[in-house]
């Protein structure tokens, strides 16, 4: 049975994988190859669904999580700042047009992301999953997607799907279909669908239902 946690592995498995490509890229480009910019340049929206995503947790799942284990947490929003000056020091290098500075911030960026995720997936989430019950999981979960302005979730659909495996995707389509109103799964699967291709064949064998 999906659960929410596995809705959260699904979006930090996102993150992972395009600071992956971002990374490369820059490091490419700081040794001479040509024509990467747009692959770099998705360091920002990445950063502003990151910035969701850690609003939404410090809004809802932190508070949860201080009723059953105490000062977690504390450590989780040190992290969230960190990561906004590791963006910020990102974002300066490659408006300066510094090939080689843009290369080593990512990489900064990187390392710290991933060592993030690496915690919430193997400690927080863990707390989480093991001492809330699922019905307050679910509760915290909405509040937390409430944190993206309605208008940019198409963006982030769009932007998941592409960077994530069949598991997560049939985790995520799962979530979306008990959660969502019937009109608004629609056109969410219609995204999906247009974003993932072929892959949708595998989806549909996976979900009947779609």
């Amino acid at each position: 049975m999906v659960t929410p946690v596995d809705g959260i592995r699904a979006v930090h498995n996102a993150f992972r994988h395009d600071i992956d490509r971002i990374d490369a890229a820059a490091l490419d480009a700081a040794q001479g190859k040509e024509g990467l910019a747009a692959t770099i340049e998705r360091f920002r929206f990445l950063n502003e669904v990151l910035v969701w995503h850690a609003e939404g947790e410090e809004i809802a799942i932190f508070p949860a999580l201080e009723n059953v284990a105490p000062l977690v947490a504390e450590a989780y929003v040190k992290d969230h700042r960190g990561l906004d000056s590791a963006f910020d020091e990102l974002n300066n290098s490659y408006s300066a047009r510094d090939p080689l500075k843009t290369a080593r911030a990512t990489a900064v960026f990187r390392f710290h992301l991933h060592m993030h995720l690496a915690k919430e997936d193997t400690h927080l989430y863990r707390i989480f999953a093991e001492r809330i019950s699922l019905p307050d999981q679910g509760k915290s979960m909405g509040a937390m997607a409430g944190t993206i302005p309605k208008d940019r979730f198409p963006e982030v659909v769009a932007w998941m799907f592409p960077l994530i495996g069949h598991e997560d995707r049939e985790n995520m389509t799962r979530i979306w279909q008990m959660v969502l109103p019937a009109p608004a799964f629609t056109g969410v699967k219609e995204i999906i669908k247009k974003t993932i291709g072929s892959d949708w064949a595998e989806l549909t064998r996976r979900i009947p239902t779609l």
